[in-house]
């Protein structure tokens, strides 16, 4: 979607939220004295920044999941393909850190799996013998495709692996490493992956409070040489619900060296616990955790709330042996191992009642024994105007793989976000 650019800032620079005045204006500024030109300098930064976020469409991110070939029904890019143009980014899960450096997590699903005509995105089926196979290689034809949709490689591996990683040692190496596959495309001896990723997303569940300090110096290595090996690159991070959750460290130092922070704003009930809940709440008096006092917890931290996306969960959880009492929320159950995909969970309503928080629009379903939390198209709509009400970075999905067959949770954020931001336009207008 195309941006005003009043003074032809480049447009990587308002992706990530850098407002830095065109070369021209700074050449023009040798006459003025030095305090005209800080206050100058100020007065366009403050212009620029006022009509990045004026203009600013909210994101609608996703995270594609590596395992969805091995589903039933498969989850592959062709699938993917189908509702991409919806998108504005898709977070390639995973890459894996483990060793002191990054590698591909699944050689079989990423490089080598031979996709049929059927299964790929251009129609062209993969042949035994090239280089370049699996998801990865469908992914370079999604880009081709679409090629302002950003792709974004997700990093995941054990909390001690990135404590180790994020040594002072280490941790150039080691993001050396992660620059030279995922950046550089060198993914095999002889197979490369050209500029397929635009950036990277770090996952470290979660750094202790002896790793704060190194956790944001890892940040600022990543920064370092992702700007060294291609300008504009995008580093994100997914956060825990709460800054608690991340050691200690300083949100706002966080913010400063990242584009995004994807809010991990579900699992605040689950199977862990007996009582019955809401797995991502939007708001109220839930007796859990809730979307809008997470993001409160990061403002206070020192986050802008442009660099914040909201997590959606496109699965649920459930119980059984729920009593009737309250239409079975926050009762008591037996907890049902795992988690269902929304397209698990719709399949049960016809034999069931769906109900509805007012205030978070938070849907359960109950059919007098069974309990299931979950979101709909409904409550995932209330997050995306959520979201643009109060001038956040988006929406974070996962992951998409578990949508129905329609895409309605994906259709019902990307709707929900547009025409939020269309009120919001139109409020400002007024």
């Amino acid at each position: 979607m195309a941006r005003e650019n009043p003074l032809q800032i480049p447009t990587f620079a308002l992706y990530r939220g850098i407002v830095r005045p065109p070369r021209r204006v700074l050449q023009g500024m040798k006459f003025f004295a030095p305090r005209t030109l800080v206050r100058l300098a100020l007065m366009l930064g403050a212009i620029a920044t006022g009509a990045a976020a004026q203009n600013r469409q909210p994101l609608l991110t996703g995270y594609f999941p590596q395992w969805g070939l091995y589903n039933t029904p498969q989850y592959t890019v062709k699938n993917l393909a189908d509702r991409a143009s919806l998108l504005d980014q898709v977070n390639y899960a995973q890459g894996f850190v483990t060793n002191g450096r990054c590698s591909v997590a699944d050689a079989n699903a990423d490089t080598n799996y031979t996709f049929p005509a059927a299964q790929s995105v251009d129609g062209i089926a993969d042949t035994p013998t090239q280089p370049l196979r699996g998801s990865l290689n469908q992914m370079i034809k999604l880009k081709r495709r679409y090629p302002r949709l950003k792709l974004v490689i997700s990093l995941e591996g054990r909390a001690a692996d990135f404590a180790a990683d994020a040594q002072p040692e280490a941790r150039a190496a080691f993001v050396q490493s992660c620059v030279d596959l995922w950046i550089k495309g060198a993914v095999a001896p002889g197979v490369s992956l050209g500029s397929l990723f635009d950036g990277i997303d770090i996952d470290w569940e979660f750094p202790h409070e002896e790793d704060a300090a190194n956790y944001i110096e890892l940040l600022r290595e990543f920064r370092r040489q992702m700007d060294a090996a291609r300008p504009g690159l995008l580093l994100n991070v997914a956060v825990g619900p709460s800054p608690r959750m991340m050691g200690g460290a300083d949100m706002g130092a966080v913010a400063g060296l990242v584009d995004q922070m994807g809010m991990m704003t579900y699992d605040f009930t689950g199977p862990w616990v007996k009582r019955t809940g809401f797995v991502s709440a939007l708001s109220g008096d839930v007796g859990s955790g809730t979307v809008s006092r997470s993001v409160a917890g990061y403002l206070r931290a020192g986050v802008p709330p442009q660099k914040l996306l909201v997590g959606v969960p496109f699965y649920g959880y459930g119980w059984r042996l729920v009593p009737e009492d309250n239409n079975g929320l926050f009762q008591e159950g037996e907890p049902i191992r795992g988690d269902r995909s929304y397209r698990e969970i719709e399949a049960k309503i016809a034999d069931s009642t769906v109900y509805r928080d007012p205030e978070s629009q938070a849907p359960w379903l109950f059919d007098g024994d069974v309990f299931w939390t979950y979101d709909d198209a409904t409550s995932v709509a209330a997050k995306a105007r959520y979201a643009v009400a109060n001038g956040m970075g988006g929406l974070m999905i996962w992951e998409l793989g578990e949508d129905n067959e329609a895409g309605a949770l994906l259709h019902a954020g990307y709707e929900g976000l547009h025409a939020g931001t269309k009120t919001a336009i139109a409020s400002k207008a007024r």
